[in-house]
C-alpha cells in the first residue's frame, strides 16, 4: 500500500478511534491520551530535527543547478528568470488570496478552539511582541548562523543559505564542485533519514489522530474538509493565471493555450506525476508555440526546478494553521514569509511529496511563529490538494516553455517559410 494511503489511513483511524472513545466514555481515555500524545509528539520532533540541514543542504545545491542551466543561455536563461519572478508572484497572490478566502469562509470558531485543546492549547497562541523596525530589518542578517540554525529561526537562516550558495558560484570550478558535493551527500543522507521517519507516519499519525480525536470529536473532520476546500481553490486560482499570463507575454491566444495544455493537464490530474506529464508536455508547448529545441531544454529544466504551487500552496498552509490559532500576522512577517516561502519551494523541487510538505512548509511556519503541531495531521489529506498542485505546475511549465521559446519558434517558423526546399 502506497504511503500516503497508509497515512490517510492512520489518520482515518485514529480520529476514529479516538471519538469512538469520548463519546462512549471510555474511563481509561487519560490514560490512553498520555501515551499516544507523546508518541505523536516524539514522530513529529524527529522530523523537525532534519530540516535545518536538509534545507541548507538543498538551497546549496538548488543555486549549483541554477548557475549550470542559466549558463547555457537563451531559452534556459529567460526560463530561469520567470521561474524566479513567478514562485515570488505565486507566493505574493496566496498571501493576498488565503486571507480574503478565511475571511469570506471563516474557520468555525468552535472547531478551530477544539483543534487548539486537541495539541494542547486551549486559547489562541501568544502573540510574539514587534521588535522596532530597525531591529527587525538587521534581524534577517544572522550574526551567529549556527545560533540561528539552533533556534529555528528560519528567515535569517535562509538568507544565509541564499547568501552562501551565491558566493560558492563565484569561487573556482575545483573548490566549488567538492563544495556541491558535500552538500549533495549531507541533503542525500538527509533524506534517508526523513525517508525512515516517513516510514513511522502512519504510527505517528494514527497516535496525533486519536488525541485529536479524543479532544475534538467528530469537528475535526469538518475542519479538514475546509481546509481542502480552501487549499484547493489557491492551488486552482494559481492555474487559471497561467492564460492570461501566457497570452501576455507569449503572445499565445488563451483558446490556443487551453487546448495545447489540456492534454498534459488530463495526465497531470490522473498521475500526480509532472515527470509523467513530460511528453504530453512537450507537445503541447509545441502547440502552443515554442520550438522544439527550446520546449525540450526549458521542459526538463521546469520539472526539476519549478513548481508555480508550491510556494502559494505551502504559504496556504501556514496561514491556514494560523488563522486556527488565531494569530494576527503583520504585513512585515507575511512579506518574510513570502520570501521564504520562493526559496525552499526552489530548493525542494524533485522530492517526495511527503518529503516537500515538511521540507516547505516548516520553514515558512518557523518564520511566522506558527505552531507546528498540527502538521501531520494535515499531510495525512495532502493527497487532494496535490492533484491541484500538479495540474497547476504543469501548466506553468507548458506557459513558461511557450513563453521563453516564443522568440526560437518564431524563428523556426521563420527559416522553414523561407527555405524553398520546405515542405
Amino acid at each position: 500500500m502506497p504511503l500516503t494511503l497508509r497515512v490517510l489511513l492512520g489518520l482515518v483511524l485514529g480520529l476514529t478511534a479516538g471519538a469512538a472513545l469520548s463519546a462512549a466514555g471510555f474511563a481509561g481515555l487519560d490514560q490512553v491520551i498520555a501515551v499516544a500524545e507523546p508518541v505523536g509528539g516524539l514522530w513529529l520532533d524527529a522530523l523537525r530535527m532534519t530540516i535545518v540541514p536538509l534545507v541548507f543542504s538543498l538551497i546549496v545545491t538548488g543555486m549549483a543547478s541554477a548557475r549550470g542551466a542559466a549558463a547555457s543561455g537563451g531559452a534556459a536563461a529567460r526560463a530561469l528568470g520567470l521561474f524566479a519572478v513567478l514562485l515570488l508572484a505565486s507566493a505574493a497572490f496566496a498571501a493576498i488570496l488565503a486571507p480574503l478566502a478565511l475571511q469570506a469562509w471563516p474557520i468555525p470558531p468552535d472547531a478551530a478552539q477544539a483543534l487548539r485543546a486537541a495539541v494542547g492549547t486551549a486559547g489562541p497562541a501568544p502573540q510574539a511582541e514587534m521588535p522596532p523596525a530597525g531591529d527587525w530589518i538587521r534581524s534577517f542578517v544572522p550574526t551567529n548562523p549556527i545560533k540561528a540554525a539552533a533556534e529555528g529561526e528560519m528567515a535569517p537562516l535562509v538568507i544565509f543559505a541564499l547568501l552562501f550558495a551565491l558566493a560558492a558560484t563565484r569561487i573556482a570550478h575545483g573548490p566549488r564542485a567538492r563544495l556541491t558535493e558535500l552538500f549533495e551527500a549531507v541533503g542525500q543522507t538527509m533524506l534517508v533519514l526523513v525517508g525512515w521517519v516517513l516510514w513511522a507516519a502512519p504510527a505517528g499519525v494514527f497516535a496525533l489522530a486519536l488525541v485529536v480525536g479524543a479532544r475534538a470529536g467528530w469537528g475535526a473532520a469538518g475542519v479538514l474538509g475546509h481546509y481542502l476546500v480552501v487549499l484547493s481553490g489557491v492551488c486552482i486560482a494559481i492555474t487559471l493565471t497561467q492564460y492570461p499570463l501566457v497570452t501576455l507575454l507569449g503572445k499565445v491566444a488563451p483558446w490556443r493555450f487551453a487546448r495545447a495544455v489540456a492534454p498534459a493537464q488530463v495526465t497531470a490530474f490522473s498521475t500526480q506525476s509532472s515527470i509523467a506529464s513530460l511528453p504530453a508536455m512537450l507537445q503541447g508547448a509545441r502547440a502552443a508555440g515554442a520550438s522544439s529545441r527550446a520546449a525540450g531544454v526549458v521542459l526538463p529544466l521546469a520539472v526539476s526546478l519549478f513548481r508555480i504551487t508550491s510556494p502559494a500552496a505551502n504559504l496556504g498552509v501556514a496561514l491556514y494553521v494560523a488563522q486556527v490559532y488565531g494569530l494576527a500576522l503583520t504585513p512585515g512577517q507575511i512579506a518574510v514569509a513570502v520570501g521564504v516561502a520562493a526559496v525552499v519551494s526552489l530548493a525542494a523541487v524533485g522530492l517526495p511529496g511527503q518529503t516537500t510538505f515538511f521540507t516547505t512548509i516548516v520553514p515558512i511556519c518557523l518564520s511566522l511563529g506558527v505552531p507546528l503541531e498540527l502538521l501531520p495531521i494535515l499531510l495525512a489529506v495532502e493527497t487532494i490538494p496535490d492533484i491541484f498542485r500538479t495540474v497547476g505546475n504543469v501548466t506553468a511549465d507548458v506557459a513558461v516553455a511557450a513563453i521563453a521559446g516564443r522568440d526560437e519558434g518564431r524563428a523556426d517558423a521563420g527559416s522553414v517559410e523561407d527555405d524553398p526546399q520546405a515542405p
